[in-house]
């Protein structure tokens, strides 16, 4: 595939996804804390990082920590055995 066919099947897949936004741990533990009754997705780290996304106010956001983050009980958390971001 030629860099301009790998930049358009890139834009394609941002497309299809919407908007996945990414950001530090401590930045998404603190949106985590301001969307109280929301729903996380987890899956166990591998290659020794856990990945999380959590949608809020219409964005998609992911971050990935060496350790596992803190989760507000309210929040229900789904385990997935693997997140891809494009």
């Amino acid at each position: 595939m030629s860099s301009a066919g790998a930049a358009a099947a890139i834009a394609q897949a941002i497309k299809a996804s919407g908007t996945i936004v990414q950001v530090e741990p401590e930045v998404f533990t603190r949106l985590l804390a301001g969307n109280a009754q929301g729903l996380v997705v987890h899956a166990p780290a591998a290659f020794s990082r856990h990945k999380y996304l959590m949608g809020y106010k219409g964005l998609a956001f992911w971050t990935r920590s060496r350790e596992p983050l803190f989760v507000p009980s309210a929040v229900q958390v789904v385990e997935a055995k693997k997140i891809w971001v494009p």
